[in-house]
Parts: C-alpha cells; structure tokens; sequence
C-alpha cells in the first residue's frame, strides 16, 4: 500500500509505526452551521480510508474530533439568541443526521475541544516552561521563530505565511505570524480558569491535545481536506514536536476542494450547498459514490449533471442484480462451457486483485469504482449471450458476492434494488407509492387480457410521465424509476 504523503509531497510505502495496528486522526467540523458538500467530501474519504484498512486487516482506531468553541459558535449564539453550548450541540446533532444519511460511520472516538480544557493547558503551560511560548495580558503565544522549520510543512515563506495566517490581531505579539495557543476571554463571553486567567483555548491547540491524549505523541495518519494546510496543521505540528520532542504524525492526507464552475465553493461566491439541500434532490448513495468518483487528491466539479450520471451508474447495479437474481430463479439445461464462460471466468478470477491495486495505490477510489462498473458491464454481457454452461451459477453468485464485497468497502450497493426505486421516488417527487404503481399495472394487465391496448398504453405513459418505467417480461411486469 502506498499513501501520497503531505509532509514529503511524494507517494510513499505504508508502514504502521505499531505492528499492533494503525492510528488515524482526522480533523473535524466547528459546530456553528450546517455542513456543507465539502465537509461530506472529507468525513467520506476517511471513512473509506477507515474501511479499506479494516479490509485489509488492520486493526485502526479512528479519531474523528469536533471544534465545540469557537468564535463562529459565539458569533452564532449571538445571533439566534442562544448560549454557545446550545448552538454546538444543535450542529453537532446535525453533522450526525448528515452523515448517518451518506453512510459515514461513527468514529471510534469523537472527541470534543471543551473536554479537553485540561490537557490543553497542560500542554500550553509546557511550551512556555520550553520556551516556545509567552504571555501577553492573559493570552498565550506560540513563538513560530523558535520552532525550526516552521512553513517546511505547508511549503511556504514567511510572506505567504503572513498573508494566508489567520492570525489575531495584537500589535504586542513578538512576530504578526505567532498564533495563540490561549485567547483570553472578552466581556459575556465562555471561559475557563487557566494560570493566565479566564479564556478559552485556540484552534490549533485543540487538535493537538486531543490526538496526543487519544492516539499518543505520534502515530500513523492525520489529515483532513486541503485547506487545513496551513496555517492548521502546519501549526499542529509546530507545537506537537515542539511539546513532545518526537515527531508528530507519518502520514499527512488531505483531499481536494470541490468546485463549482472551476471555481472553489464557498459562501462568499453564492455557490454553496449544504449536505441537506443536495440530499433534497439526490439519493444519498447518490452523493457518496460521486465523491468517490474522483481521486480525494484532485478537485472535484460539482453539478447536477454529474449526479444524475452518478445516479444511471448505480441503477445499471441494481438492475443488473435483478438480473442475475432472475437468472438464478430459472432452472436452465446445462451444457458445455463455452469460451463466453470461459472469458467471465478470467474476469471473475482477476477483479479482486484489480481492485486492491487500486485501492493500494493512494486510495484510488475513482479507478476502483471503474473496475466496478466494469465488473457490472461484464456481467450484462455474459448474460446477453444467454450463457448455459455448467458453471453459469457459481460464476454469477461469485460476481454478485465480489460487488457487494468491494461495495461495502465503499459502502455503496448496501440494498435491495426495491429499496434503491423507493428511495429514489422520495428524491425524484414521483407522487406515488409502490402500492399505488403496482395497482396501476394490474389495471394495465387487465387491459391487456381484453386486449384494450389503447388503455394499456395509455397506463404506460402515463407512468411514465411521472418517472415510473415498466418492463414487461414472460412471468409479468416490472418497475422501475426513470434515472439521469
């Protein structure tokens, strides 16, 4: 397995620091607002990242933290009339509703920055008795000229760094650059006693204390999407190693921006989309397997265009296991093999091991999932050629077996195909239950038997017209709903 790592701007060979398994810390969400496409992008890379490890056989213990304080959660509060603690519980109950509706699992341990109030000052008091801290009127400073290195990570200069630093504006500080470890509180607002009186923790230190208490002064992986770059984790790992003496994290992974016209989604350009305003719209499989369908590493273009061919992709998977389902059902006479089966059989020996090289290589969801929807192509065609040899079950049992497999490592293609049509009724506002559909093609069988065909056809289009296509065949009829 070869990760693309950040820190050395290069693919390198995975190595576990730990023979006993892999430690990962991912950076989480500030609970102050909905979460957006972006947010789904991230959870859903280290969700799979997560899931691909377990697959592997790796046992991973997964922190996945959330920003519970903050000046966005006080500015929230303010304005709908709310404590800060409120405000963050709100969202946080939100993101989870979120990502329960995209499949991203819960997190071995999620941790909150106001739990960790202690260790954060712990750490805080430490690199000043170091001497890469200092105090100025109750808020505490990280020094950045004392730490060597410091803009390596992010691979920036001084200018750049001044430029891109969020950084607090106090004209007492040693260097512009410095950023706080300890911000003293203003009038009204939350704080916690410290040895330099009332205030709150940075946003830096936070992800700091809770991956060294949870995960250790070094471990595996840490990461999150593109923009925690810098000044986040450049930071991070600034007072990490300047606390411990050890280094920090392995493996840095960070996903790319999504985009919308090339341009970067965000709320300033008016082209921003919440998770809920996509799942109105959209399946939530939907959303998951677009995400995936790009590397994490490159920008992804977000459209509705791109959806709804999404959308016929994962529909040529669930029609396509009820056609194998309907092929199982009949009881075939069974001769030769034929070179047909013979080929399918090549294809079904070699798609795993396809499928790992993938995945092996930087998490390469986006040609993993084309081995997929080969897969699925490859199965059409075999039963295309109406195949009868001996082995025609076996091999489309395995098939069927082998998608789910690298489907739940993706964790796509997690229903029936009746559930998928229900689903997407909800989504596509068809206006009618599967009770009322399968009324209506009842009617239009009736019609049929008394060869009324102008009624017949008249049900049919009127289905169709709402988004519900039929499929007539030997033993009856099918439905299904109209996708792209």
């Amino acid at each position: 397995m070869r990760i693309y790592n950040t820190l050395s701007g290069s693919k390198e060979e995975f190595i576990p620091l730990n023979s006993h398994g892999v430690k990962i810390y991912a950076c989480g969400v500030t609970v102050y607002d909905y979460c957006h496409i972006g947010h789904a992008r991230s959870a859903i890379v280290f969700d799979v990242i997560r899931r691909y490890m377990r697959y592997k056989g790796f046992h991973v213990t997964y922190v996945r933290n959330f920003t519970d304080i903050d000046d966005k959660i006080i500015n929230r509060a303010r304005q709908e009339g709310i404590t800060w603690d409120v405000v963050a519980k709100k969202y946080t109950d939100e993101y989870y509703k979120d990502m329960d509706m995209l499949g991203v699992g819960r997190a071995d341990i999620e941790p909150k920055a106001t739990e960790h109030i202690q260790e954060i000052i712990d750490i805080v008091k430490g690199l000043i008795e170091k001497g890469y801290a200092y105090e100025i009127d109750g808020s505490v400073y990280f020094e950045v000229e004392k730490f060597t290195g410091y803009g390596k990570f992010s691979k920036r200069d001084k200018e750049e760094m001044l430029a891109g630093a969020r950084v607090e504006v106090d004209e007492r500080k040693k260097n512009p650059i410095d950023f706080a470890l300890w911000k003293k509180s203003k009038e009204g607002e939350p704080s916690w006693d410290s040895p330099w009186g009332p205030g709150r923790p940075g946003w830096h230190i936070e992800c700091s204390a809770m991956s060294l208490k949870h995960l250790g002064e070094s471990f595996d992986i840490h990461g999150g999407g593109a923009d925690l770059i810098f000044p986040h984790h450049e930071n991070e790992i600034a007072q990490s190693e300047a606390f411990t003496g050890k280094p920090f994290a392995r493996y840095w992974i960070h996903n790319g921006f999504i985009t919308i016209d090339k341009e970067k989604m965000s709320k300033s350009l008016g082209n921003f989309f919440t998770i809920k305003e996509i799942l109105d719209k959209f399946d939530p499989e939907v959303v998951r397997c677009f995400l995936l369908s790009t590397h994490y590493r490159s920008p992804i273009e977000f459209s509705d265009e791109q959806l709804r061919e999404v959308e016929s992709s994962i529909d040529r998977y669930y029609t396509t296991v009820i056609r194998i389902q309907d092929f199982l059902e009949k009881d075939g006479v069974k001769k030769e093999s034929s070179n047909t089966e013979k080929a399918f059989e090549q294809t079904i020996v070699s798609f795993r091991e396809r499928f790992e090289e993938a995945m092996d290589d930087d998490f390469n969801t986006a040609l993993a999932l084309g081995h997929i929807f080969e897969l699925i192509r490859d199965v059409n065609r075999f039963l295309d050629s109406k195949p009868s040899g001996p082995q025609v079950n076996e091999l489309l049992f395995k098939a069927r077996e082998l998608l789910m497999e690298t489907g739940d490592v993706l964790n796509i293609f997690g229903r029936t195909p009746i559930e998928w049509y229900r689903s997407l009724m909800v989504t596509k506002k068809i206006g009618l239950t599967g009770e009322e559909i399968c009324h209506r093609i009842k009617e239009r069988e009736d019609a049929r038997k008394r060869k009324e065909w102008a009624i017949a056809d008249r049900i049919r289009k009127e289905l169709e017209e709402k988004g519900i296509i039929l499929e007539d065949k030997k033993d009856g009829t099918d439905w299904k709903v109209k996708t792209g």
